[in-house]
């Protein structure tokens, strides 16, 4: 059994401040008049409860729940209508979430999208590929549906992976009795063949599920040996940084944090049972990982070599996801989403530059 890291902030918060950041150069007026004391730049504001950041060249693509795609080029902001299939829900942690561009988007102008949608039965979420035409972007296939869909735990993590796989984050959506069931895909991590079918190397036999046990995972990132890691929200406290291998059952509703059971995985990192850090989005470099944090306020950092924790960047209030492309961390807030205590001229993107 790997070592479980009980990591409490309190201490970190405030010795470990913002150490890791440095001063960036502005490139221009403006940008050296939204540069911030600790050296993070303003790139947009108003956006309307951003969930995923992807950039493609000098572009940012930023999923926004209410259902639009933010199309940021320079000082340039325009929203992207996305013609969807489905109604979006309107849950307290629903609507259009994972967003990742396929991985020949200059060629085909295509992504992969996670929503969640309202029919008479209920709410479901489903994975579906996009294409950009003319400004818009169109449903254009349905790779996998009907997926668990609650007013909370939805998940909805899209990433690729090294493989050339499309991974997905599916939360238990408060429906605690199936976690553990591998004929169910609640609170599952889901691998698809970028086409949706099912990859022939998947832990389990004509089945989606990589892992299970989850109860809200809404992370995922490999670092350069080709380790996956996973960030899982707890029951109020015991939030988990988790390594995440095929077939391996990761012990929600029965365990968290620091628990222990037979044929069950603890997780790497863990807030333990008196903080909360709500971790989101997640990305790394030069073998730390840098988490979004919602309830924590921060960007967390976590030193894999070190196995030590700190809050990287704070007081920008919830945070749902980081992207880094080459030296540069990419963040966006979430102050605006009906938990935080956001400005008028909320949501907003942020670069920061790494050490």
């Amino acid at each position: 059994m790997k070592k479980i890291f009980f990591l409490g902030l309190s201490v970190s918060l405030l010795l470990g401040g913002c150490s890791s950041l440095k001063q960036s150069p502005s490139s221009d007026s403006t940008e050296a008049s939204n540069q911030h004391s600790d050296g993070a730049v303003e790139l947009a504001r108003n956006l309307d409860v951003p969930w995923s950041i992807q950039k493609h060249e000098d572009v940012f693509y930023i999923s926004e729940r209410p259902g639009n795609i933010v199309r940021i080029a320079g000082s340039k902001l325009e929203r992207q209508t996305v013609h969807l299939s489905e109604d979006l829900s309107g849950g307290s942690e629903a609507g259009l979430l994972g967003f990742i561009l396929d991985p020949n988007f200059e060629e085909n102008n295509e992504a992969f999208a996670y929503y969640t949608y309202l029919k008479a039965k209920g709410a479901f979420n489903r994975i579906v590929k996009l294409r950009l035409e003319n400004n818009e972007w169109a449903e254009v296939e349905i790779l996998l549906d009907q997926l668990p869909a609650g007013n909370y735990h939805d998940g909805g993590r899209l990433a690729i992976g090294p493989d050339n796989k499309l991974y997905a984050t599916v939360g238990d959506a408060y429906n605690l009795n199936e976690v553990q069931e591998l004929d169910s895909l609640n609170g599952k991590i889901l691998r698809l063949n970028l086409d949706g079918t099912i990859p022939e190397e998947n832990p389990y036999e004509n089945s989606y599920i990589f892992s299970y046990g989850h109860r809200n995972p809404q992370g995922l990132v490999w670092t350069p040996d080709g380790t996956m890691y996973a960030s899982e929200h707890g029951n109020n406290a015991n939030d988990e940084i988790n390594i995440i291998e095929a077939g391996k059952n990761y012990g929600w509703p029965l365990i968290e944090g620091t628990e222990e059971q037979d044929s069950m995985e603890g997780p790497l990192f863990t807030s333990g049972s008196d903080e909360t850090w709500a971790p989101s989005g997640m990305d790394e470099w030069n073998n730390h990982l840098y988490v979004a944090a919602l309830r924590g306020n921060a960007i967390l950092e976590f030193d894999l070599e070190n196995q030590t924790v700190h809050s990287f960047i704070e007081d920008y209030g919830r945070i749902r996801d980081v992207l880094i492309v080459g030296d540069a961390l990419f963040f966006i807030t979430n102050n605006l989403d009906g938990r935080g205590d956001g400005s008028s001229d909320d949501d907003k993107l942020y670069r920061v530059e790494l050490n």
